[in-house]
């Protein structure tokens, strides 16, 4: 049951006792994470446009179609 404890505590201990880091972030790093980000945001609206606009495209298509075999019967007809 002591080495449980030891082994549980002493993490703890060493987490509690870090030091934070003194690094610089530099301007690239900003522009690196926003230009990330904006890929990102770009996906997914190009991603939702495709699925709202994919009901559209089959409509326009199943209307060029019928129209196309209309016209197709019509000359048929003359």
């Amino acid at each position: 049951m002591r080495d449980l404890r030891l082994v549980v505590l002493l993490p703890a201990l060493l987490l509690l006792h870090a030091s934070p880091a003194a690094a610089y972030i530099g301007p690239g790093a900003g522009i690196t994470m926003l230009g990330a980000l904006w890929g990102v945001i770009v996906a997914v609206v190009l991603a939702i446009g495709a699925v709202l606009f994919w009901p559209i495209r089959a409509f326009l298509r199943r209307r060029r179609r019928n129209a196309t075999v209309a016209a197709g019967a019509q000359d048929e007809a003359s």
